[in-house]
């Protein structure tokens, strides 16, 4: 790949490091004002310039997958995994300014009553899971060890209560045979209008930052809001068909030609074990019904990416490295931030 010559640029004096794990309202003004200026010195040119189109994929960087005090932190076996990663990753965009084409983040976007929720589950008791994450096997589903919440059907338009249920086991079982991960109730997160839900601060800052000083448009893509279907991938749901074989949802094609339509995709984001690795996989697939060679032009950025680590719960580790593994042996490249991008993307000197 040839690529243009464009060189690092240094990174703002507003940004710090130290803040990366703190939720904060962004001045946005101030910020464009900034970018604006920032351009002009630079000599920073429209993203609509660029001869060679790069993309920054970004999956999940919210604060509930983020920052401690939320739900789901991917703190990986440091405990402080995507605080770190975010660090750098926001230093990456802001270094990179000028090379970046388009920047696309991913938001997992949850209500209460999907299927991977406490809510939509209980026991003989009529208890709730309480203790997440938890696993939910086929045959507790078929045995009635744990059955579809009733009330959860009032709420599922064109659904009735038996219905639901047979679709139920059909889920678990249809997780089991794709040998993906088993029924998980997680905790409540990623709840839309909640700070659970927003981009990590001081991501949003570099987001809108770079958004204004290459005039060129961030594009938010929002998955995980259908009820009976988890979405760890980006480009797809878990399960696209009910018990009858009728489409509950679909594939985010237009998602993946744009994706495979530019010159090189950098992907980072949390977590490393799951929906980045999810997304990853969908794309393999897609890549290798096309065309096996067109792995090539992904990167994955492995020091802003973290797995699922929960101390004496567990440990996603094995499982994020393993996916990686396999995917560096089809083509795609392992690479970290805190490289001159040039290296591995093949700069002109």
């Amino acid at each position: 790949m040839t690529m243009p010559i464009t060189k690092e640029l240094p990174v703002p004096p507003f940004f710090d490091a130290t803040r990366v794990g703190e939720v904060w309202r962004v001045p946005y003004q101030e910020r464009a004002t900034y970018a604006q200026e920032w351009a002009a010195t630079h000599n920073i040119q429209p993203a609509a310039q660029d001869q060679t189109r790069i993309c920054l994929f970004l999956i999940d960087v919210q604060n509930t997958f983020c920052l401690p005090e939320y739900e789901l932190f991917a703190g990986g076996q440091s405990g402080s995994g995507a605080i770190d990663d975010n660090a750098r990753l926001c230093e990456f965009i802001y270094r990179n300014l000028a090379r970046i084409t388009k920047i696309i983040p991913t938001m997992d976007t949850h209500m209460a009553m999907q299927i991977f929720h406490p809510i939509f589950w209980i026991n003989e008791q009529g208890e709730h899971p309480h203790q997440t994450p938890m696993t939910i096997s086929p045959e507790e589903v078929e045995n009635g060890v744990w059955k579809v919440n009733p009330a959860v059907a009032d709420n599922l338009p064109g659904w009735d209560y038996s219905d639901l249920e047979k679709y139920a086991l059909h889920y678990a079982q249809k997780l089991a045979q794709k040998a993906k991960y088993p029924l998980t109730v997680w905790p409540y997160h990623a709840m839309v209008g909640s700070t659970s839900h927003a981009l990590v601060s001081a991501l949003e800052e570099a987001l809108f930052f770079y958004s204004v000083a290459r005039q060129s448009q961030v594009q938010y893509e929002l998955k995980g809001n259908n009820p009976l279907t988890e979405n760890y991938s980006a480009l797809g749901p878990e399960v696209l068909e009910d018990h009858n074989g009728q489409a509950i949802a679909q594939e985010n094609n237009a998602l993946i030609e744009q994706i495979l339509g530019f010159d090189a995709v950098i992907i980072g984001g949390q977590a490393k074990s799951h929906c980045v690795a999810w997304t990853v996989e969908d794309l393999l697939r897609e890549i290798k019904r096309r065309d096996a060679n067109l792995a090539q032009k992904i990167y994955l950025l492995e020091d802003c990416t973290s797995p699922v680590v929960i101390p004496e719960v567990v440990d996603y580790t094995s499982h994020a490295d393993e996916a990686f593994e396999r995917f560096a042996q089809a083509g795609m490249h392992r690479v970290e931030s805190i490289e001159p991008m040039e290296r591995w993307l093949n700069f002109p000197s």
